[in-house]
């Protein structure tokens, strides 16, 4: 289960008190995060570092130099890290601070380094939902504050919802317009050139689109489980039915473990063939979703394995996405 231990303020203020007044103001999207549910099971550590990573120029739709100087743009997380790169292009300088999936977002104490690399960003994007908060309260200690994406509060969720939002293709679609609009308030003179980021984002992303109405074509009454809440807003969004045992479902969204008996009605389901695809978050680790996993398998139910951060390996949002997608669409066949 993921714990969410308290993030050392005073220690992560300290650092970025010695670095500020060299970051600059902007007009806020969103306000503080709320606290989210996790998933049940915990990282698995020998899947990828973690780490800071600072990567700029790397949208190869950008045909033209930046109009203006490039805008300091941090992230929390990598599963937005590339959705931000895209639309920022050449006119932004991005930061994703967890990038890798042996870090727990719901856990992570930036290192003094990381709370360093806040200071002098214009712009800080966020997931929110208690999912990371330790990035909301680095930018608690801003003088003066940046302008923030609050992903959660971009797509009007609150206290209590799945965090995993990036499986949301409406969710995915409000985050990135949100970036948008915020970098071209930030950087007026580069308002075109967002623009056509934002056309040539949307059209990478038309795989993703057709891939998830070539599963929505499908016959109805579909029926998935999963050993965690990851998947949902992307399950939901292709018209499956969860049939979850909810005792299951509270207890990960509690973090703690399911009893005997909610266990064994997931197995049952899976035996009977009521359920007809499991989804299981490979980055997780521990003796209950692979036991539940095994069981699928061993009754013929496909099994379709998902990540909840990007991959190793992976070089683009969208790549990650429609990968899984396609396991999808085949075991649905």
């Amino acid at each position: 289960m993921r714990p969410h231990p308290p993030i050392l303020a005073l220690a992560l203020g300290a650092v970025l008190a010695l670095t500020a007044g060299c970051s600059s103001t902007g007009s806020t999207i969103a306000g503080p995060a709320t606290t989210g549910t996790a998933g049940a099971g915990s990282p698995n550590p020998s899947t990828a570092p973690t780490g800071a990573t600072s990567r700029q120029d790397t949208t190869p739709n950008a045909d033209g130099p930046c109009p203006v100087a490039p805008i300091s743009v941090v992230v929390s997380v990598d599963q937005w890290g590339d959705v931000v790169e895209q639309l920022g292009g050449k006119c932004t300088n991005v930061t994703t601070i967890i990038s890798g999936s042996s870090a727990d977002p719901h856990e992570y104490e930036p290192t003094p380094g990381d709370a360093a690399k806040f200071t002098g960003a214009k712009l800080v994007v966020f997931n929110g939902l208690d999912y990371d908060p330790w990035a909301e309260k680095a930018v608690e200690t801003l003088s003066p504050k940046p302008a923030v994406v609050n992903g959660g509060e971009v797509v009007g969720l609150g206290e209590g919802d799945n965090p995993h939002i990036w499986y949301g293709p409406d969710y995915v679609s409000r985050v990135s317009k949100a970036v948008s609009a915020e970098l071209t308030t930030l950087a007026p003179g580069a308002a075109t050139y967002f623009e056509q980021q934002a056309v040539a984002w949307d059209s990478a992303m038309r795989p993703y689109r057709d891939e998830i109405a070539a599963i929505k074509k499908a016959p109805s009454g579909r029926t998935y489980a999963a050993t965690e809440s990851v998947f949902d807003y992307m399950a939901q969004a292709v018209g499956l039915k969860d049939l979850t045992p909810t005792g299951y479902q509270n207890a990960a969204a509690n973090e703690s473990d399911p009893s005997p008996g909610d266990v064994n009605e997931f197995q049952t389901a899976l035996k009977d063939k009521t359920i007809n695809v499991l989804v299981f978050n490979t980055q997780t680790e521990g003796a209950i979703p692979e036991q539940i996993r095994d069981t699928a398998t061993s009754a013929s139910v496909p099994v379709v394995n998902v990540t909840e951060t990007v991959p190793p390996g992976t070089t683009s949002f969208v790549d990650w996405q429609v990968a899984q997608l396609q396991d999808l669409r085949k075991a649905l066949a």
